[in-house]
């Protein structure tokens, strides 16, 4: 039997990552959702997004979310904040924790953010100053670590470049995005490989999209490295944006069903998390993108 470790962390992103790419929803329900995740058992939900809401209209209400939830006390309520201003608007709407993100593409760098990788870094030097000078913990995503919409294949040294430049910033977890899941078993634990040379593995997290059907094959595949902190989203909210059509966010109900099968423990009640994914799921007017919840449901 492999060497899985004997609990996971799960990072829900239902609520900003997955609404993000949805069509919108009330401030209402983004809060029962937070809600309904918590009592699930969930410990670390990323709640809200304070980018421009030019671009990211969804998440226009994100201050209005992080005052409206009835908090629990052992849960962390994330904030994605990619400049200055960002990190003003989620301190002062009380987020615990506030997430960066960079590129492993130049292409994808400069056309998601209109700047180099180097630039990008750059940018997040005031940002992580002043979020040490307030005590406030900074995540750091790298997206498109096994595939670019733009440049295909991705080198792993420069994921691993990458995620070292930022954990040395003082991000205090770096979670690598397949952004288009396009990445396979094998070459996943080798990129989470390359990376734990330069950044120590109980430091990463997985984030894979389900594209092409592989994230739960590429996790499991990862497992066995130490990692165990994964990333995923309710009900499978939050098509790519970058496949037309394609699922994205992989199904926490079915990362959940997969990890108990394993004996690995995730202090998550199954049936809660079902329920909060079929809720959400009718707010959207669809049904659940989780195999799981179908079958439980």
């Amino acid at each position: 039997m492999a060497a899985y470790p004997n609990k996971v962390s799960i990072f829900e992103v239902g609520a900003r990552d997955g609404l993000q790419n949805e069509k919108p929803v009330t401030t209402q329900d983004k809060v029962v959702l937070i809600e309904d995740l918590a009592t699930a058992g969930i410990k670390r939900i990323e709640a809200a997004s304070f980018v421009s809401p030019k671009w990211v209209p969804q998440m226009a209400d994100s201050a209005d979310v992080l005052s409206n939830i009835t908090r629990h006390s052992d849960v962390t309520y994330s904030a994605l904040t990619p400049n200055l201003k960002g990190l003003e608007l989620a301190l002062d709407a009380g987020a615990d924790e506030v997430a960066i993100f960079g590129a492993a593409s130049e292409s994808f760098s400069q056309k998601n953010i209109n700047c180099s990788i180097a630039e990008s870094i750059e940018r997040f030097i005031p940002v992580m100053e002043l979020a040490k000078a307030k005590n406030i913990p900074v995540r750091g995503y790298v997206s498109c670590v096994l595939g670019c919409p733009y440049e295909g294949e991705i080198a792993v040294s420069e994921v691993a470049r990458v995620s070292e430049l930022l954990y040395k910033m003082g991000c205090y977890e770096i979670s690598l995005g397949d952004t288009i899941g396009v990445g396979t078993p094998g070459k996943a634990r080798r990129m989470v490989e390359a990376v734990a040379q330069v950044v120590p593995v109980e430091k990463l997290a997985l984030h894979f999209h389900d594209t092409y059907g592989q994230a739960l094959a590429n996790i499991l595949a990862c497992l066995e490295t130490g990692v165990s902190v994964i990333d995923s989203s309710v009900a499978g909210l939050g098509g790519c944006p970058y496949a037309k059509g394609a699922s994205g966010n992989l199904a926490t109900e079915d990362l959940v069903y997969m990890l108990h099968g394993l004996g690995i423990e995730t202090g998550i009640d199954l049936n809660k998390l079902v329920n909060a994914g079929n809720k959400i799921s009718q707010a959207l007017g669809r049904q659940s993108g989780s195999k799981v919840a179908r079958a439980l449901s």
